[in-house]
């Protein structure tokens, strides 16, 4: 079974009306950063999860959660 870190980012995000860039520079980091994690191709640290979900006044667990495949 593989563990795989999932999100909710881009439809929070879009659901607010912000760009990717609009996040980033929100949270300190570049809009490719932003891109990635929406694109699951790279999972925050824990202190940036943290920083988004604090910024999109969201429960970290309501953006980020664990998923099983099999």
């Amino acid at each position: 079974m593989t563990e795989r870190l999932l999100n909710g980012l881009r439809a929070e995000r879009e659901r607010l009306n912000l760009t990717q860039a609009d996040l980033a520079q929100r949270v300190g980091v570049s809009r490719k950063t932003i891109n990635t994690i929406e694109n699951l191709v790279f999972s925050p640290s824990a202190l940036l999860a943290l920083k988004i979900a604090r910024d999109l006044d969201k429960r970290v667990e309501d953006l980020f959660w664990i998923s099983n495949e099999d």
